[in-house]
């Protein structure tokens, strides 16, 4: 129900010491409880949350998921406690049970807030400067729906509580650059200011001036109290009101109360104890057993929550009056589905590529797609961190996003891959969008983390990673990506595509757009590869992860396993072991992720029970589990060098020549072993 003129009296009854001691003693009494966690950050950031969730944030507990809501994000996810707190003082799904599991198996409270664990919860954080860095994303995703949709179904905030840990990770950097130069006024980072870190005060290992460095890049900055309410209100208010996106510098005491430990590194990530907690209670007035919030600051918080049902109703109606196309953006939400005008024009080019056979890149073939589908999603998102023309990632009818100018559907991300991927999870997460960037696969070690997030957070985000082996050529090992496939194979739910030609990429794109609730990363050729693809109709065989290309009649003497640009090699190798009557078998393997997936009957059909050789420029990796025991790999063992591709895949010994010999020992094992 609405909230009355009465109830709005009542709630200014409310001090702001009980609402900010409210959070306070909910975490310090968790953290207790559970003995385990950080009350430094709840106890000095609650006075500023407090402010932010009673003043201005647009919210409704009752939808947490209501589109047009505010976004807020703690990045620094150590203090978990002040945002559960929060959550459960407002009346959202996180009850006292809930708070006193804290940390506890199966709990909706874990160590560091999880996407879609608990609700309410906007993304996964705990790793310092992912936060931050993804909340850009998010209020980039807020201008560029506003700018196709309207203030009257997109106007909405992105709030951040970062500390000095998130601002020293490199990845802050990168974000608030971005930030800066695109203008994105809608983006406000609440810094918790208070000196300390781990180790003791952050004097040991820092001397920035985070103002200046914010201002360096465009951002409108300030500092205040962050234990006098009406600054921080202040403040705040003044900050919506910029061009820029903005930095609030709270200077906050660390464990604000607990008189032994506030101001010090003690009150960063233990329990306070029995006695620091009683002295905290006495310190700041708050005469109340453990967990017990008084039955009037408990109203006035959940009047709070209810506050922003206004809102969610007027707009709901007015979305309820928009167009159709317009009210599909919301109903449609994270699963951005895909049309009619998709599959027709995917079918097209299918058919295209089938019948022409073309030799190119794999990069090229997924320009080609891009082109004939970028206009048919209208929430694509491409992007490239500043390799553009080397990814091949803007499609014919995409238009950059410029600072203040959001209408567009390609961002410039620069050389930021770990800032583009994170910018690209919060898009992803703001929803209306499907979101992808490029870079090179070598470099995908630069976006790991933010990668790993995307999986935990089940993001469709889409990485295209080009130059995927040493038939890059002439830039040497630096940029020949020999241990990345690997690394990136072993992250639990992302796929990890190789494919090894033009309809192999073609379906490598439909799986990875497909693939709603997970990321995935096209790792693509700089080399020309033949299409052996002559299926114009037909499922789609990457969805498989693996298939058989070749199967020798009257079966097979060995198997031949293969990714990518090694594909045309181990079929070369199949016709060379022909000449010798020595049936091999060829089997592509896009993606080892999807392969797992499938019944066992269909992987042991596809695999046999021939010995095996795995094909890959890459290292050994987790190929043991496919070619088994016996099995023998054609791959690299060391790094590349500079030369061009075919002299390096001669020197390397990864042709068709050596895949036949290595077949040859397998053969001749296994016949032994017979």
């Amino acid at each position: 129900m609405n909230i009355s003129v009465h109830a709005e009296a009542d709630l200014n009854k409310v001090a702001h010491c009980d609402l900010a001691n409210a959070i306070r003693f909910l975490a310090v009494d968790a953290i207790e409880k559970a003995q385990s966690g950080h009350p430094g950050l709840p106890m000095g950031m609650a006075d500023v949350a407090a402010v932010l969730f009673s003043r201005f944030l647009k919210f409704d507990a009752a939808d947490p998921a209501w589109p047009d809501r505010d976004r807020f994000v703690l990045s620094a996810g150590h203090g978990s406690m002040l945002l559960y707190a929060l959550l459960h003082l407002v009346g959202s799904d996180v009850s006292l049970e809930d708070i006193k599991a804290f940390r506890q198996w199966g709990s909706k409270t874990p160590g560091h807030p999880e996407y879609g664990h608990t609700p309410g919860v906007e993304m996964t954080t705990g790793p310092l400067g992912q936060g931050i860095a993804t909340a850009v994303g998010m209020a980039l995703a807020e201008r560029m729906a506003n700018a196709r949709l309207g203030d009257e179904l997109v106007d909405h905030f992105t709030y951040v509580i970062a500390g000095d840990g998130c601002l020293m990770e490199g990845i802050s950097q990168e974000a608030i650059s971005l930030a800066g130069h695109l203008q994105l006024g809608r983006l406000i980072v609440l810094f918790d200011d208070n000196a300390i870190s781990i180790d003791g005060p952050t004097s040991l290992a820092t001397s920035d001036d985070q103002l200046k460095r914010f201002a360096a890049s465009g951002w409108s900055v300030r500092r205040v109290d962050g234990h006098d309410p009406d600054a921080i209100g202040t403040a705040i208010a003044e900050e919506r009101e910029t061009a820029q996106p903005s930095l609030i510098a709270c200077r906050t005491i660390i464990g604000y109360g607990a008189p032994d430990r506030q101001g010090t590194e003690k009150a960063h990530g233990a329990p306070l104890g029995v006695e620091q907690a009683a002295a905290a209670r006495r310190n700041l007035g708050w005469d109340y057993q453990p967990f017990v919030v008084p039955t009037p600051v408990l109203k006035a918080w959940r009047m709070i929550g209810q506050r922003g049902q206004i809102d969610r109703l007027a707009w709901q109606d007015r979305c309820e009056r928009a167009k159709p196309a317009n009210r599909e953006w919301f109903t449609a939400g994270k699963a951005v589905a895909l049309s009619g005008a998709y599959d027709l024009m995917s079918a097209k080019l299918r058919e295209r590529f089938a019948t022409e056979r073309p030799k190119l890149a794999t990069r090229q073939a997924s320009q080609l797609v891009l082109d004939a589908i970028a206009s048919t999603i209208p929430g694509l998102v491409g992007g490239s961190a500043d390799l553009t023309h080397s990814n091949l990632t803007q499609s014919k009818t995409q238009h950059p996003v410029k600072p203040g100018q959001f209408a567009g559907d390609y961002v410039h991300y620069g050389i930021r891959e770990h800032g583009m991927a994170a910018a690209m999870n919060g898009i992803a997460l703001h929803g209306g969008f499907i979101p992808y960037g490029g870079t090179f696969l070598a470099f995908s070690d630069y976006s790991r983390p933010a990668i790993r997030l995307s999986a935990l957070m089940r993001l469709r985000v889409v990485h295209v990673m080009t130059h995927d082996s040493i038939g890059l050529g002439e830039d040497g090992p630096t940029h020949q990506p020999v241990e990345h496939l690997a690394a990136l194979r072993v992250i639990p739910n992302l796929l990890v595509f190789r494919p090894a030609d033009a309809v192999e990429t073609l379906e490598a794109w439909d799986c990875a757009l497909q693939a709603t609730n997970r990321p995935s990363v096209l790792c693509l050729s700089r080399q020309a590869l033949p299409t052996f693809r002559s299926d114009a109709r037909g499922k789609n065989r990457v969805a498989r992860g693996a298939y058989l290309v070749v199967a020798p009649e009257g079966g097979r003497d060995v198997t031949l396993i293969a990714t990518g640009s090694e594909v045309s090699i181990a079929m070369e190798a199949a016709r060379l072991l022909a000449t010798e009557h020595i049936r091999a078998a060829v089997v592509s393997a896009p993606c080892f992720a999807l392969f797992v997936e499938q019944p066992e009957e269909y992987r042991a059909n596809v695999l046999g029970t021939a010995p095996r050789v795995g094909v890959e420029a890459a290292v050994l990796g987790d190929w043991p589990r496919w070619i088994g025991a016996d099995g023998e790999f054609v791959g690299m063992r060391g790094f590349g060098a500079s030369a061009p591709a075919p002299i390096l895949y001669r020197e390397f010994d990864i042709t068709p020549q050596s895949v036949a010999a290595a077949a040859r020992r397998a053969a001749a094992r296994a016949k032994q072993a017979r």
